[in-house]
């Protein structure tokens, strides 16, 4: 052989290498369609056909008819070893315009042996399959259907509007109410008959044989959810030959539909590209009726009827006008200096006109309304408080105002107010888990109900009350330390303790707080406050002090710990009183709540309701600071062995004043005999 006649073979042996690398590259399919003007690799067949505007139509509205439209090109489904299925994906866009009330049957995505589909019919087979060869393993045939009509419970269908898996069969493996999963978790459905477009992706895993099928509206969910509609293993080895063709079925009834297909893309492999939405096709929309008799005559009464109408929409506009002129805000000099101010109108609207549906709770300082802010649709809390005297509410105010700059984990953020006559409105976020007030005792109000009884049915348990006091306490801390005022809160109660969506603890209503400069003298004011959280001295002094705070929290701490009110409402039981003989008796472990059953840290208990006796003493500079309960609450300082509980005269002490019970290191019954001993 000569030379020449080698370097000829040699470089046949070369094209030959490349060819077959380039067959092995070109293994995996990727299309897309963004609309069908050019869709010549497409074979269509039955009423199929791409309208003038690009969309793939494959039904229109005729009874008992179908489509189908398939890629040209057979795709290979299973590797050349027979072992496994190619991992596979799509993403198209369909839509479905029903004629009258209502339409039938649906479209499938169809994964089949032949671009012909012998024995398919229509109605509910989708023109897929047929009644004589459903179930034959020899079909070949898998689908994700979109169906529109329940085939009478025959078919594994859970509605008239579901999602449906289906092999060799129209008897779905798996079906699913047509819908979409946001990312809060909540559930949207989605009707297949809306006339709106619709992306549909399905992507099957070829090594972990699981297939996933996502939808959701284009218009409102441009991208798909995180979690799939339907996620079902299965391995669709059996179903498949080798090389399959994929495409499209749809199919009518004796109620028609017409069935579009906007955009597709395919890919094996690897995930398919996404579908440019900015270009979908346009499609015919249903024509409206030509009107009848009876609604030329509505329309003929309606037009007599027109000057009634404008005399109406006059009286409409002028009542409008003055509505809004009684929502304007007319503000005094001096509300501009303060921010956080909200519009009126804006809180208005925000509680529906502060409709009594929207009421929260209302005490002797006023109402709190739920309202949603129309801008933000944020959930706030809305507090109403009446008020008389300009000079009053220009304080109040101002106060107000300077309390909205603190920022706490463990405080109700207060957002802002407005003023409106004698009305001052507070704005605080809400709280969505309600008060522990409510929690404790059913939502009964106080002075309402006997206690412990009524109370919830699943109580709060021991750690969420611990965790609860703990966050108080935390909060008053900030107030009292780290602030850049002092604030006293002069409210600490149970029903001001709000639990956020975390049940963590919120000390809110800061409506009756007042604040005063770090190492300041705090100004007499008349005594407010909720009866048995009020510190005794309030009656002799008037001036509330982080000291009264405390006394008002160690009162929460044995209201938390026992689950029963300060003062019974009904039986007139004082609970310091009631928590204290149980300590004299070396039995303080058993005045915690009886619902808990025992199930909770017995140390921990006696901590809390030590510490409740301790902040509840009469001389307010016997009680620890909030900074002090935190450290103990949390361990990290001992409760000092030589500190006692000293009564004088246990049988004749006035527990309205409590003005025997001290704090000291004198001997009468000891903190050991307080945590059980004798």
């Amino acid at each position: 052989m000569s030379p020449a006649s080698i370097a000829v073979l040699g470089h046949l042996a070369v094209l030959s290498l490349l060819a077959h690398c380039l067959l092995l590259s070109s293994a995996d399919v990727d299309f897309l369609y963004n609309g069908f003007h050019n869709a010549a690799d497409l074979s269509l067949d039955g009423s199929a056909t791409v309208l003038r505007g690009g969309a793939l139509q494959l039904t229109n509205d005729s009874n008992n008819i179908m489509g189908h439209a398939f890629f040209n090109s057979p795709v290979q489904m299973v590797r050349d070893n027979n072992a496994d299925v190619v991992s596979f994906s799509t993403v198209f866009v369909f839509d479905i315009v029903t004629n009258g009330s209502g339409g039938g049957h649906g479209l499938a995505f169809v994964v089949a042996a032949s671009k012909v589909l012998p024995g398919a019919t229509a109605e509910q087979y989708l023109g897929l399959l047929g009644k004589n060869n459903m179930g034959d393993p020899s079909n070949h045939v898998f689908a994700v259907e979109f169906d529109t009509v329940q085939a009478n419970g025959l078919l594994n269908e859970t509605n008239g509007n579901h999602v449906g898996v289906d092999l060799n069969s129209l008897v779905s493996n798996v079906s699913e109410p047509a819908a979409y999963f946001t990312d809060d978790g909540g559930e949207r459905n989605v009707t297949l008959e809306s006339a709106q477009p619709i992306q549909a992706w399905v992507d099957y895993d070829g090594s972990a044989k699981i297939l996933n099928v996502t939808i959701a509206p284009v218009t409102s969910v441009p991208t798909r959810p995180r979690r799939p509609l339907i996620s079902h293993a299965v391995d669709l080895l059996p179903n498949l030959k080798q090389e399959m063709y994929v495409g499209f079925s749809s199919s009518t009834g004796k109620l028609a539909s017409s069935h579009y297909v906007l955009a597709w893309s395919f890919r094996t492999g690897g995930a398919a590209r996404p579908i440019d939405l900015s270009r979908l096709p346009r499609v015919p929309k249903k024509p409206a009726p030509p009107p009848s008799a009876s609604v030329v005559i509505k329309i003929v009464a309606l037009s007599c009827a027109a000057t009634v109408t404008v005399i109406v929409a006059a009286i409409g506009v002028a009542l409008w006008l003055r509505r809004r002129a009684a929502l304007a805000d007319t503000l005094e000099e001096w509300e501009l200096d303060h921010p956080h101010r909200f519009p009126y109108r804006e809180l208005y609207m925000a509680t529906k006109g502060f409709k009594n549906s929207e009421l929260l709770g209302a005490g002797g300082f006023g109402q709190v309304y739920r309202g949603v802010l129309r801008r933000s649709r944020d959930v706030v809390a809305v507090k109403r408080i009446s008020s008389n005297g300009k000079q009053g509410m220009r304080e109040f105010v101002a106060e107000v105002s300077s309390l909205g700059q603190m920022r706490h984990r463990n405080l109700v953020e207060l957002r802002g107010w407005c003023k409106r006559g004698q009305d001052l409105l507070l704005v605080y976020e809400f709280m969505p888990n309600g008060s522990l007030d409510a929690l404790l005792f059913g939502g009964a109000a106080a002075g309402k109900s006997p206690s412990p009884a009524p109370a919830p049915a699943t109580p709060l348990t021991w750690e969420q009350r611990v965790r609860i006091l703990r966050g108080v306490a935390s909060g008053l801390v900030y107030l009292h330390e780290e602030w850049e005022h002092v604030v006293v809160h002069r409210d600490v109660k149970a029903s001001n303790v709000l639990l956020g969506a975390d049940m963590g603890a919120r000390l809110g209503d800061f409506g009756l707080a007042r604040l005063y400069e770090h190492g300041g003298d705090p100004a007499t004011t008349r005594v407010v406050g909720t009866l048995g959280y009020m510190a005794p001295e309030l009656t002799v002094t008037g001036k509330a002090t982080t000291a009264t705070d405390v006394f008002a929290y160690g009162a929460l701490l044995l209201e938390a710990a026992t689950g029963r009110r300060p003062i019974d409402p009904v039986t007139g039981v004082n609970l310091l009183r009631w928590v204290r003989e149980h300590g004299v008796r070396g039995e303080l472990v058993h005045a915690v709540d009886e619902r808990l059953d025992g199930r909770c840290d017995k140390e921990e208990a006696r901590l809390v309701l030590w510490l409740g006796l301790t902040c509840s003493q009469a001389r307010p500079e016997a009680r620890p600071s909030m900074r002090q309960v935190c450290q103990y609450l949390d361990g990290e300082e001992d409760v000092p062995e030589e500190a006692v509980l000293v009564f004088s005269d246990v049988d004749s002490v006035d527990f309205g004043s409590l003005t025997s019970l001290t704090w000291s290191s004198c001997a009468t019954m000891s903190v050991g005999s307080l945590h059980g001993g004798r």
